[in-house]
């Protein structure tokens, strides 16, 4: 049934009031969003209302710089967070190690051989190494300063047999320098670990700011206590241009709505407030995508109460419509990608010949870097990088000297990337998404 408003004259609207915290804000959202039947205020407002079904589209009169639409909605505040009870009921899993089973069969450890664990995190696969081989010796690798110290804590158990490093990927070979004699060479490691990505003590943690279910500072900085003047997130959405956001989100989360959202989170920051907090970014991605669900606006809740801040991933699962621009958010902050990609030359320097290296991604950013690596050319040479024109013809090379050259430097263990079991996705869920690779270090 359609209803003809009394007035379809379009007013100014008033400013927008003041921000309080945990109070209902006005935020930007695109023209096409939706949401439910409004109250006869609201109807009176400055706007023209048109009644389609049982739904009612509100038009905004255009601004300069962008057509918005003018809603209220609540930043910071969603049901069942910021509540003690709430907080009691989100209490941390216990820790466990993304197919260590899998990581032990294919590193085989011995007693007397040397692993490097990339990314210590908790320790579990590290732990696992040590009780397969008691006489084996490992490097404990993390950025985190946290994981730091439950690095050293193990030390202490396994007296002589850990070695906690702190730093990143890049800054591995001038620490190994500053580890007893021996450590510094190349080529005398017998494995290494990779598991990327944020480990589970970073995602529960609210103050660290990586997870869309806990409310918290929009931090993302793997490191933020030894290196305070890193940009955090909240810092890089406060000063970065619309198309640049874009481009991350686009590049580093694979998101398609990406300029939409880069330009909500633009329109949201100069007409409301900075954002500052993970429960803000996450409300502003959700209603801005909302008019893409086909989905009326609901209460704040559960998944079925709220459906339209939710979509199916590439396995069909049920995820949070910001979980793309987390990921691509916490890739940029800590600079992951370039990470990984000078982490993995450097195994490939340090692993001895008959060396084992074994990876854990979780999307596919890193594992086409790691694909890419194991498969195909030499990714720092330099040759390899010169276009073709740029090479001069007249250049020939002898024969040994071109077979050195195409010669592999690994062999794949496995065929196709190995997924964790069905029981382990059961007892771990955040493992459904693990892809993990093996390889061994030719001569």
């Amino acid at each position: 049934t359609t209803c003809t408003p009394r007035s379809t004259r379009v007013r100014s609207a008033p400013p927008p009031p003041a921000y309080r915290v945990n109070s209902a804000v006005k935020c930007c959202l695109p023209s096409s969003f939706r949401f439910c039947r409004t109250s006869k205020a609201a109807k009176r407002r400055n706007r023209e209302v048109t009644m389609i079904g049982s739904s009612v589209r509100v038009v905004a009169r255009r601004r300069p710089q962008a057509a918005v639409l003018v809603s209220r909605i609540t930043l910071g505040t969603r049901r069942g967070h910021g509540t003690a009870a709430a907080a009691a009921a989100r209490t941390p899993p216990p820790h466990r190690p993304v197919m260590a089973g899998e990581t032990v069969r294919f590193l085989e450890p011995q007693n007397n051989q040397t692993f490097i664990d990339m990314t210590f995190g908790a320790g579990g696969h590290s732990r696992a190494l040590l009780e397969a081989a008691p006489g084996a010796t490992i490097v404990a690798l993390d950025r985190d300063p946290h994981a730091h110290r439950l690095a050293c804590e193990m030390a202490t158990e396994y007296p002589g047999r850990i070695l906690p490093v702190l730093g990143r990927f890049s800054e591995l070979p001038a620490l190994l320098r500053t580890l007893p004699e021996g450590y510094g060479r190349q080529r005398f490691i017998d494995g290494i670990i990779f598991d990327f990505g944020c480990s589970s003590m970073q995602f529960d943690e609210a103050a660290r700011g990586f997870s869309i279910a806990h409310d918290g500072p929009l931090d993302m900085r793997m490191d933020k206590d030894r290196c305070p003047e890193q940009l955090s997130a909240a810092e890089v959405l406060a000063r970065v241009q619309e198309q640049d956001l874009a481009r991350i989100l686009k590049v580093y989360g694979e998101e398609k709505q990406a300029k939409k959202i880069a330009r909500a989170i633009v329109n949201a920051r100069f007409t409301v407030k900075r954002i500052e907090t993970t429960a803000e970014l996450a409300s502003i991605v959700a209603h801005c995508l909302s008019g893409n669900q086909g989905n009326e606006m609901a209460g704040p809740g559960s998944v079925g109460g709220n459906s339209f801040e939710y979509r199916q991933d590439k396995l069909r699962r049920p995820a949070h419509v910001a979980t793309k621009t987390f990921q691509a958010l916490r890739i940029f902050v800590n600079n992951e990608l370039n990470e990984i990609n000078y982490g993995m030359v450097l195994a490939r320097h340090l692993l001895r010949t008959g060396g084992k290296l074994v990876t854990i991604a979780f999307h596919s950013l890193e594992d086409t870097i790691v694909k890419r690596h194991l498969t195909g050319h030499v990714v720092d040479d330099v040759a390899s990088r010169v276009p073709l024109q740029f090479i001069s013809h007249t250049l020939a090379h002898e024969t040994d000297t071109m077979q050195q050259m195409m010669k592999p430097n690994w062999r794949q263990l496995t065929k196709h990337v190995v997924v964790p079991s069905e029981a382990e996705v059961s007892a771990n869920p955040r493992s459904r998404s693990a892809k993990l690779r093996a390889a061994v270090r030719l001569s």
